[in-house]
């Protein structure tokens, strides 16, 4: 397949381009805030099929729709609380996915047999015009193989997925680095299935109690259903084991010394990476500015894919803040094997 590369700023008529692809029943990669997204008309369902198929993705894991404002809600959803609109005005456009009852005009196969549908407003300018002129609400996983890290620039898309869709809309890198956090609202408390770009302390101020879902912090058993994506499956892999390590970063990264081999990979803290001299090491970021740990999670795990090393230790943030997320990826991309110290 021949696959169009559309850079921004992108003109009137490559915006009509791109909003073609996705009324046509195309797939195209899409920049979000959080990370590059593969997207398909979400109401038709032999267009995400295609989404499943181009990723490698179990069709028991549901797609995201991405809408470019709160008023589209009612035409997807129904029974919808008074506090999605609260979050919507909070929150959106943002990393901010809400789990919802579903109309019937969104296919079974969009959302993973479930009769709930998960949407969000995407902060992308390039991303929201392109939902607006298509005139559908575009469905979207990230837009890496299944089971690989996520990607946040456009050459990660096109290194996944270059011949295999019919576009790639280059928007730059994505600011946030992870994908977004998914709030479910269909019960009480509201359930967090996802930790994400919004930190759950965000979500409990305007929400009050909200219940922290058990697939947050360990794995989905054999039979159980994912309501959300990222839920299920191993996530965010490299192609090498990889060991999460928690606790202060001083005996974390002491405990990393004393345990790697002479040719194992190392993700820490910025104030540890002079601790590994002779290891590759990716710099997750200072071990206090979680935003920036954000960013630089899915491109540290990726890069090690360039390599050779055997294995990959990995200093794990608190779960404050936006640490709750990228500890949810580090230690999904190591299947759960966390050690505590």
């Amino acid at each position: 397949m021949e696959t169009t590369l559309f850079t921004a700023p992108l003109s009137d008529a490559e915006y009509d381009s791109a909003a073609e692809i996705i009324r046509s029943g195309g797939l195209l990669g899409i920049p979000t805030e959080t990370v590059y997204g593969l997207g398909a008309n979400a109401l038709d369902p032999e267009a995400t099929l295609h989404i499943f198929e181009a990723k490698g993705r179990p069709q028991d894991n549901p797609l995201i729709i991405h809408i470019p404002d709160e008023s589209w809600l009612p035409r997807y959803c129904h029974d919808i609380p008074p506090a999605a609109y609260a979050l919507a005005r909070a929150f959106w456009p943002g990393p901010l996915t809400m789990i919802l009852p579903r109309r019937d005009n969104v296919p079974l196969r969009t959302t993973g047999g479930l009769e709930t549908v998960g949407v969000r407003c995407p902060n992308h300018p390039v991303t929201l015009e392109i939902i607006r002129r298509a005139g559908v609400p575009i469905a979207a996983p990230s837009g890496n193989t299944s089971g690989r890290p996520s990607p946040t620039t456009a050459g990660h898309m096109i290194e996944d997925m270059w011949g295999k869709i019919d576009g790639i809309v280059d928007g730059g890198p994505c600011g946030v680095g992870v994908e977004s956090t998914i709030i479910d609202l269909t019960g009480t408390p509201p359930r967090l299935l996802r930790p994400g770009g919004l930190p759950l302390e965000a979500l409990e101020a305007v929400l009050g109690e909200v219940a922290v879902d058990k697939a947050v912090v360990a794995k989905l058993a054999d039979g159980e259903r994912p309501k959300a994506p990222g839920m299920k499956y191993r996530h965010y892999a490299p192609k090498a084991p990889v060991t999460v390590v928690t606790g202060d970063p001083a005996r974390s990264a002491a405990y990393i010394q004393s345990h790697l081999s002479p040719q194992s990979g190392v993700i820490c803290f910025h104030e540890c990476t002079s601790l590994f001299r002779g290891h590759i090491v990716h710099d997750l970021g200072p071990a206090r500015d979680k935003a920036e740990q954000a960013r630089h999670v899915f491109d540290a795990l990726r890069a090690f894919d360039e390599t050779d090393v055997p294995d990959i230790w990995a200093q794990c943030p608190d779960s404050s803040g936006l640490g709750l997320a990228v500890g949810n990826r580090l230690k999904k991309a190591a299947g759960f094997h966390v050690i505590e110290v």
